[in-house]
């Protein structure tokens, strides 16, 4: 049997990893400054995450949500102090798509509605409505075609006045992801999601805020969408919120109510998914993470933006994206060829910065030589 081939990968075979780095199988040492798609929050092999673990794994790795698992609620507990949101409520599942799905329908649930608000360079999941409000016609099957999710603008409050004065009663929701990801760290302004937070209390639409990658501390606040000092209905979490381990989530507002068998799930909030997420909440408390990723994210940036090359910095805490000039195309390639640096991208000319939040100064300046060294090099040579 062979592999689905969706995959384009780069021929490197990783097997260690700790900290920033990780290393190949004959040795080679790389510097992760993509955390494997914003997944690593609190660096690789992190030696309390691998006891919390190890231990849990010992004890009981699994079992169903048919029975009482006190670890979800120290879960809820610990998620609840440390993001500022402890009057909400935790639904657990297992990946970042499956977060906004159960959000999606939460909400038309709620309201009896079904239209959704989405926006241009909208990236939601792969899955059947996630992907229905995820703005790339080249990954929506036919079957996952539906009338019921419009795209607007991004940043664009008249269009958004617009569409509510002439829709409002048929909106179930509006998601919005606080600095958009794979559409190109596109940063949603605080007046956009307050004028969001105002249409939807105005029109009884239920605020989404996909926190997916740009939540759980990496912009130096727990969720980005806090910079503009609202609090959405629901909040989707998932990528850095088991530091590798498959674990995600929704946390609910109050006013929302839970009824059996609304929402389900066969994985989610297993006994090892909450050790993991446990752990790392634990971590980023206990080395002040958040400050971290905001004091070196900072760092990153008034240094890129040294580079002349270099256009259009952007992005908060260790969520950074610049653009590329043509001539420079292959930079992110040789980056990864020549100086051994993980890098992400979004098309068709920006890399991405996602490394671990625990990411020093000194991670930060060995990937400003290695990129000022390239730029050179590729200059030159022109």
């Amino acid at each position: 049997m062979n592999l689905f081939n969706v995959y384009p990968i780069n021929n490197i075979s990783i097997v260690k990893a700790k900290g920033s780095y990780v290393w190949d199988d004959a040795g080679q040492q790389y510097l992760d400054m993509y955390g494997g798609h914003a997944v690593i929050s609190i660096g690789h092999t992190h030696p309390h995450y691998v006891q919390r673990l190890t231990d849990q794994l010992n004890r009981i790795g699994f079992y169903s949500n048919s029975i009482k698992i006190p670890l979800q609620e120290e879960l809820a507990d610990k998620l609840g102090k440390v993001s500022g949101k402890e009057d909400y409520q935790l639904f657990l599942c297992n990946s970042g798509a499956e977060a906004n799905e159960n959000a999606l329908k939460l909400a038309s649930f709620y309201n009896d509605r079904k239209k959704i608000i989405a926006f241009k360079k909208a990236f939601h999941g792969r899955t059947s409505l996630a992907v229905a409000a995820t703005d790339n016609p080249s990954i929506v099957a036919p079957v996952n075609q539906t009338d019921n999710v419009v795209f607007l603008p991004f940043n664009d409050e008249a269009a958004l006045e617009s569409y509510f004065s002439e829709h409002g009663n048929e909106i179930s929701s509006v998601i919005i992801e606080g600095i958009q990801g794979v559409g190109g760290i596109n940063e949603a302004s605080a007046s956009f999601l307050q004028a969001i937070r105002k249409l939807c209390d105005q029109y009884n639409a239920v605020f989404i805020a996909d926190s997916v990658q740009c939540g759980y501390g990496r912009s130096g606040k727990f969720f980005s969408h806090d910079h503009a000092n609202v609090n959405a209905d629901i909040y989707t979490m998932a990528k850095g919120m088991g530091n590798g381990f498959p674990v995600a989530g929704i946390i609910i507002a109050p006013k929302i109510q839970a009824k059996y068998f609304m929402l389900g799930t066969t994985f989610g909030g297993n006994h090892l998914a909450c050790a993991a997420a446990l752990a790392v909440l634990e971590v980023i408390e206990s080395e002040k993470l958040m400050q971290n990723a905001e004091t070196v994210g900072n760092y990153l940036m008034e240094e890129l933006r040294k580079i002349p090359e270099l256009k259009n910095i952007r992005g908060k805490g260790l969520m950074i994206g610049f653009d590329v000039p043509e001539e420079l195309k292959d930079l992110r390639k040789n980056l990864l060829m020549n100086h051994h640096v993980f890098t992400g991208e979004a098309k068709p000319n920006v890399i991405r910065l996602l490394p671990s939040l625990a990411l020093r100064k000194k991670d930060a300046d060995e990937f400003l030589e290695a990129i000022k060294e390239e730029i050179g090099a590729m200059t030159n040579v022109a």
